[in-house]
């Protein structure tokens, strides 16, 4: 299966007050056609930093190394913001965290959809926008009386899904959803997951997901890359990963999903389990191998 995205080599440090901090250190990874690939790992392992990184969305504090960002056999890593500007939502579609907390507040939801519109293509007819509108909010299963309501009158799920509903508005190739379901009950979030698996095979778009539940990501994931201490220490199917994990902080990951849905605290329990010795070394990007056929984990030994 060809790749719609492959990124080579890419890293990201910010400038702090001791200095540089590394937060994504030399990656490598592809998502294919037709797939979801999720990115899972503990808070402040790199995941979000990664994915704004591919799209220089992060703040003047960071700077992005990368050797090579192939988009639908185009090379990104060297154009210009104008140019990204247009990947973005026409390409590349981002999701960004809490994004339901995005949608201004004294506009109607329809506005935020033909504003949309109007930005990356231009003048439309209002019926055209009106219909394009519509049919997002039906893609996400939504009313359409929705387009006249004001983000204060929905609930979470339904602003999340009005989010969802506007990253499909341009058609994009890839849809990066970060963290969508934080912030939801365990019905919106199962909701939210199903449709943005609905939503993806409906478009025929790729999606990057990012979380920090693996079980919640096995749901839709087709593939899984798991991130500890800004790097990944093991890529491959999902029921590959839930098989046979290798990687010792993929085993703890595991082990720690029962506590995860009592909503406890993910780094007490995967990273705290790690020995002192285990976390320092972990800590020190180790390149990928191929244990398995499709199945990739960081040195560890």
């Amino acid at each position: 299966m060809d790749s719609i995205l492959s990124v080579r080599n890419i890293s990201v440090k910010y400038q702090t007050s001791r200095g540089w901090f590394p937060a994504v250190s030399g990656v490598n990874f592809s998502v294919k056609k037709d797939e979801v690939f999720g990115i899972v790992g503990e808070s402040g392992s790199g995941k979000s930093t990664l994915c704004m990184g591919l799209l220089k969305l992060l703040p003047t504090s960071a700077q992005v190394e990368v050797d090579s960002i192939l988009f639908d056999d185009r090379e990104l890593s060297g154009i210009k913001e104008e140019e990204l500007r247009r990947v973005r939502w026409e390409g590349i579609s981002y999701i960004p965290q809490s994004a339901m907390n995005t949608l201004n507040p004294v506009k109607r939801i329809r506005a935020h959809f033909y504003e949309t519109i109007t930005d990356h293509e231009g003048k439309k007819s209002k019926a055209e926008l009106e219909r394009r509108t519509y049919e997002a909010l039906k893609r996400v299963h939504l009313e359409t009386s929705v387009a006249d309501q004001y983000a204060h009158e929905l609930s979470g799920g339904m602003k999340q899904r009005v989010c969802i509903a506007m990253s499909t508005l341009l058609n994009p190739k890839l849809i990066i959803a970060d963290e969508p379901t934080s912030a939801l009950d365990v019905i919106s979030q199962r909701t939210v997951l199903e449709i943005l698996s609905k939503v993806r095979k409906s478009t025929s778009a790729s999606m990057i997901l990012i979380g920090h539940d693996m079980a919640l990501q096995a749901q839709i994931a087709d593939r899984m890359g798991v991130m500890f201490a800004g790097y990944f220490v093991e890529i491959g199917e999902v029921k590959d990963i839930f098989r046979n994990p290798i990687h010792p902080y993929t085993q703890r990951l595991i082990r720690s999903i029962p506590s995860i849905r009592q909503k406890e605290n993910i780094h007490d329990l995967a990273s705290d389990e790690l020995s002192p010795e285990e976390l320092e070394r972990f800590k020190t990007p180790r390149p990928l191998i191929e244990a398995e056929k499709g199945h990739f984990v960081a040195e560890f030994k």
